[in-house]
């Protein structure tokens, strides 16, 4: 037995060691092993191992206890859970033995979790699903999970649009109270009957869109004016049916555009809205926001006026059929002929001053997917824009400047879209490198809109040997939403905003709220830096879904075609960095990524030249590759992964002496 004396050094032994424990809340941070971190208020992050990370889920809100271990090392103990903020979750479905698992589709959380008999609602191994956490495993370290629902498997049409919709949190209903607003609205509501709209049904609209289009938002008109044209762009008005304070409203912020996945269409507005009672279809009196623009013969826009009116669509004309007119291969669209003389001679002006005063963004080589019944790809086909698509982007161009310059006039709060150009932090490497590749423009202020411009346009100049333009990019912003006007550096404006679309994106929608406000003598006042962050974090979602089922699309895409070929892809070397580089593959325009970290060679990065180098091969933009497709990579949103033939990139052998 133990004496007094012993008994009394191991209580002391443990008083000390209890001393020596802090208790406090945490936040559990997860990695891509079995461990984790508790990171307190103070930002301490203290070891978590992984008995103990079996315990909780990644962001989890716990307390624990910190204790030393060995080597002057402390660690974490969980010991009781506050609070856990996972909620519902994708994943998929997997079998070990004769029991079944999801496999969450969460970048911070690997573990499978146990889905128990009654809570499976008939799922099969295989199937994508949307689950819920049924049990917490700070217990006993067994979590379980239940299905809430089964969106389908590999076999299902669409499962790529069906699940990044699900994972992404993408509405694919309208809340009944919505709809409910949405038939009293449409009830009450008679727009057209209002004495301050004009009425410009004498104008001979016609609208100029993809064929299939049902939800059309904007019809042309222009005439010959004393010094140039007057050009008319009328864009439908959905605000004049939607309530300020009404669910409607609130869903049609949620959602904050119109998504466009491949094969199926989620709409911002209600199709009852967005394809019939909104669009300016083909002879209907619709009300409309007018932009009366006057556009001299070189091309500048000039004095401006909004209008609220009513205006009738003549024609409803495909892009295919208007640009066969204008191009002289086709009379069928003859009665429509003084508009679209009018407006063709209004594009090129627009155009042309535009190319002379600003940056007009070069074409881009685009690719049509085509889907066979199961929302597969089939093939892909490469096109030009059409001449009539430029018709209609010039006129639209035109608008948007007018309602930022109006918005900006009359200190409206936006949204505006503004570009501030190359990152202010990266200013001295720009210098530097203008000062390596063009010393002509090295002198000028990158700031500025001109400085921009002139810097740009000798960039993108085919005298360069060198891709000056695509090397350049790392250094440049992105375009931002602010309620303050400034530069769109990537157009060379002064300002510019996006209203010719309310029916399917957001902005667009705030801006002809702000618009008509001023119109009515109120102030331009309704939107806040709230409300474009949320839009921004909204819009930034959906990007992240459509995306991911793009890419998932592509993969499925790449894999067939690579059996059915079984050889190389060429493709262009179009982004590169201290890693590897993306590659487009010229035949389909579909993108990879080429990981040279994992090359036998080591590669060395130069950023001046954006270019990779090893001992025998070298990498740089607008470089032509051929590539294998190696498969996707399903935990960065379906990347696909390409690796470069032996025989791209060798560099050429040096010259021997003889002796």
């Amino acid at each position: 037995m133990l004496n007094l004396d012993t008994l009394a050094q191991l209580k002391g032994l443990k008083s000390q060691m209890e001393a020596e424990k802090e208790r406090a809340d945490a936040v559990i941070k997860g990695t891509q092993s079995r461990y984790g971190f508790a990171v307190l208020a103070d930002g301490r992050e203290i070891f978590v191992p992984p008995d103990e990370m079996l315990k909780v889920f990644p962001e989890d809100r716990v307390r624990v206890c910190i204790r030393p271990s060995g080597d002057k090392k402390t660690i974490a103990d969980i010991e009781t859970l506050i609070d856990s903020p996972l909620g519902d979750f994708n994943g998929r479905c997997v079998r070990k033995g004769k029991a079944m698992f999801v496999q969450p589709d969460l970048s911070h959380m690997k573990r499978w979790l146990f889905l128990p008999p009654h809570a499976r609602n008939g799922v099969s191994e295989g199937d994508y699903v949307r689950c819920g956490i049924l049990r917490h495993p700070i217990r006993d370290g067994k979590p379980q999970a239940k299905v809430l629902q089964v969106l389908g498997n590999d076999a299902t049409p669409g499962i790529e649009n069906l699940y990044c919709a699900a994972k992404y949190g993408l509405a694919p209903s309208w809340s009944p109270q919505a709809l409910h607003d949405l038939d009293q609205q449409l009830a009450v509501t008679t727009p057209l009957n209002t004495t301050s709209r004009q009425n410009l049904t004498d104008l001979e609209f016609v609208s100029i869109d993809a064929a299939k289009t049902m939800d059309i938002d904007d019809a042309l008109y222009a005439d010959i004016s004393s010094d140039g044209w007057t050009l008319y762009v009328a864009i439908a008005d959905p605000s004049a049916w939607v309530a300020a304070d009404s669910s409607l409203r609130k869903d049609i912020a949620a959602r904050g555009t119109t998504v466009y996945f491949h094969g199926d269409v989620l709409p911002m507005l209600p199709e009852q809205m967005s394809q019939d009672t909104c669009a300016l279809s083909e002879g209907n009196d619709r009300p409309a926001l007018v932009c009366k623009i006057s556009v001299s013969d070189s091309g500048q826009v000039g004095a401006f006026e909004f209008v609220e009116a009513t205006v009738r669509s003549r024609g409803k004309l495909s892009y295919f059929a208007v640009d066969r007119y204008l191009n002289g291969n086709g009379d069928d669209l003859m009665s429509h002929a003084t508009p679209l003389e009018a407006l063709y001679q209004v594009y090129r002006a627009l155009r042309a001053g535009r190319e002379t005063d600003e940056l007009v963004m070069e074409d881009r080589r685009e690719y049509r997917w085509i889907l066979n019944d199961q929302k597969q790809i089939e093939s892909i086909e490469p096109h030009e824009k059409l001449l009539s698509q430029k018709l209609v982007e010039e006129c639209m161009i035109a608008a948007n400047r007018c309602a930022a310059r109006f918005l900006t006039e009359h200190q409206g709060s936006g949204p505006f879209v503004t570009h501030p150009g190359f990152r202010t932090d990266r200013l001295e490497e720009c210098r530097k490198f203008l000062t390596l590749h063009a010393p002509e423009v090295a002198e000028l202020d990158p700031t500025s809109r001109e400085g921009y411009r002139d810097i740009m346009r000798r960039l993108a100049s085919s005298e360069n040997q060198l891709p000056l333009r695509a090397m350049i990019n790392r250094l440049l912003t992105r375009a931002e939403l602010s309620t303050r006007s400034g530069l769109h550096m990537g157009m060379a404006l002064e300002c510019y905003t996006n209203c010719t679309s309310p029916l399917r994106k957001y902005v667009d929608f705030l801006v002809h709220l702000q618009i008509k406000a001023l119109l009515r003598g109120e102030p331009a006042s309704l939107v806040t830096g709230a409300d474009l962050s949320a839009l921004k974090e909204r819009l930034s979602t959906v990007r992240a879904a459509t995306q991911e089922a793009e890419r998932w699309l592509a993969s499925k895409y790449l894999a067939r075609t690579a059996r059915e070929r079984g050889g190389s892809f060429a493709g262009r070397v179009v982004h590169i960095n201290s890693s590897g580089m993306s590659v487009r593959l010229l035949d389909c325009g579909l993108e990879g990524f080429v990981d040279l970290r994992k090359d036998p060679e080591k590669f060395s990065y130069d950023k001046w030249t954006a270019s990779l180098t090893s001992t025998t091969r070298r990498f740089h933009l607008e470089q032509t590759v051929e590539v294998d497709y190696l498969g996707c990579d399903t935990e960065n949103m379906y990347q696909s992964q390409f690796a470069v033939n032996a025989g791209s990139g060798l560099k050429p052998p040096r010259d021997t002496v003889s002796g």
